[in-house]
């Protein structure tokens, strides 16, 4: 029997919120920035995501900057404090009880996310999904520089990275007779037009009203 494809975004889609607007947040309550320099930067790129006007790159610019300033030891053992205090109360019994459907039908899944995979390799190791597709924080000796690798995984990005992960597997798209993603955000049309099943979660304005042109599924994984 063909393995199916199982595309899953995280944030407001896994996650009953975004990891990577509260990251900002967290660091700014264990006082690592400043909250008058930098909560209004992080609030209106959160707002630029949200009305599909983000520019990615300076967005990682300032998202990936603080990594560069704290050892990789530092952060990891931060990271687990986050996903502590922050991000499990984010994670819904319908959205694990989603990806454990489709792990149990032997479907391959992956975590396809705008936001660092610093960030949210964890999360997705909490969800039990082995694979990650993220931007990629650069790292020189073993410690964040504050720059990004690769092709960023947003709007555009996430095909080019999936293409990408899936031709260093000898495969492709088509080669999945179904292929799923589930979505809340307009910016991830250009996959979510590409897969068989796509499926709008707790979906935004714009993909809500496309979803509803297009007869797409569309789930709550809210609890």
């Amino acid at each position: 029997m063909k393995q199916n494809l199982a595309l899953f975004d995280l944030d407001n889609t896994l996650l009953a919120g975004d990891s990577d607007y509260n990251w900002s947040l967290f660091l700014i309550s264990e006082g690592l920035l400043d909250a008058k320099t930098h909560q209004d930067r992080n609030e209106q790129f959160y707002q630029d995501y949200k009305n599909g006007s983000l520019n990615i790159t300076e967005f990682l610019a300032f998202q990936l900057k603080p990594l560069s300033e704290h050892s990789k030891k530092f952060l990891d053992e931060l990271h687990v404090k986050y996903m502590d205090k922050v991000i499990r109360p984010m994670m819904t019994k319908k959205a694990q009880t989603l990806v454990d459907k489709h792990k149990a039908a032997g479907d391959l899944c992956v975590i396809i996310t705008a936001t660092n995979s610093f960030v949210t390799k964890p999360i997705a190791t909490a969800y039990g999904i082995e694979h990650l597709l993220g931007s990629d924080p650069e790292m020189v000796n073993g410690e964040y520089t504050g720059g990004v690798t690769g092709v960023p995984t947003f709007k555009e990005g996430k095909v080019i990275r999936l293409n990408q992960w899936l031709e260093a597997r000898a495969s492709k798209l088509s080669d999945y007779e179904v292929s799923y993603f589930y979505s809340d955000s307009h910016n991830d049309l250009p996959l979510m037009q590409l897969v068989t099943n796509p499926v709008a979660v707790d979906a935004d304005e714009i993909l809500t009203a496309y979803a509803k042109e297009q007869a797409w599924p569309e789930i709550s994984l809210r609890d």
